[in-house]
């Protein structure tokens, strides 16, 4: 990450320059376009939904990694309702549930899925590197991460309000997730940012956290670059040599 560093921003300004990375989020890239205007094919958005799995089971881990370094017991019964809402809680399905019938309303089954066989390395290496940095990194550092939820919802809503219309062949009852997700991200949001503002005062922590975030920016864009390749440009890993899905689906 780079360290450039100025003076020191009071707490207004340094909420403004966090949210002046929205202008990197994945909602940008020509992929999610795509999506949003109609022009992706069936098997896009399955790509799509096979790959972007793979992030939301490592949700939270990620977030099981941020608990297991916090030492502050009223911030881990905080964060541990974003475990509950990926996992369930054993009476009500949690976010993972949701994806998964997600896959199945665009035509995936839920054995593909859940196997992973469609993942693809540039965004397995890619969510590997956020669930490490989560792993590392101060507790205070890995909820900066999480501050792309600061751009979450007007991803969600994009795409309740564009996929109907779009792709009419999408059972509609698979879009729970996006709905679901609309509240829980401005819940959490409010959390982490708090985090943020209060942990990071001077000019070096600030440029820190601004770095942490366009690293997780980065992860975010790096998923659908290697989609690009795969399901636009119709260039897999080892098209090459190889018409077969050899890449591996992690190591135990």
């Amino acid at each position: 990450m780079s360290t450039g560093i100025g003076e020191a921003m009071n707490r207004t300004e340094f909420e403004q320059a966090l949210r002046a990375k929205g202008q990197y989020y994945h909602i940008h890239h020509p992929y999610h376009q795509a999506m949003y205007s109609g022009q992706c094919s069936p098997d896009q958005i399955r790509g799509w939904v096979a790959n972007r799995y793979y992030y939301q089971v490592n949700i939270p881990r990620k977030d099981a990694a941020i608990m297991a370094n916090c030492p502050d017991a009223s911030v881990r019964r905080l964060w541990l309702q974003r475990v509950l809402d990926h996992d369930g809680d054993g009476h009500e399905d949690g976010g993972i549930e949701a994806w998964l019938a997600l896959a199945e309303a665009v035509g995936l089954s839920r054995e593909e899925v859940v196997d992973q066989r469609h993942v693809l390395p540039g965004v397995r290496f890619a969510v590997d590197a956020y669930l490490n940095f989560a792993r590392r990194a101060s507790w205070q550092e890995a909820a900066c991460s999480s501050l792309t939820e600061l751009f979450a919802p007007e991803i969600h809503q994009s795409r309740l309000q564009s996929w109907p219309t779009h792709y009419p062949w999408i059972d509609p009852q698979g879009y729970s997730y996006f709905r679901k997700r609309l509240s829980e991200a401005r819940r959490d949001v409010e959390h982490g940012l708090a985090i943020t503002l209060d942990h990071f005062h001077t000019g070096q922590e600030q440029a820190r956290a601004l770095d942490i975030l366009q690293f997780k920016l980065d992860i975010l864009w790096s998923l659908l670059d290697a989609l690009t390749m795969a399901y636009v440009h119709q260039t897999p890993p080892y098209h090459t040599v190889t018409d077969q899905q050899v890449y591996h689906r992690g190591l135990s």
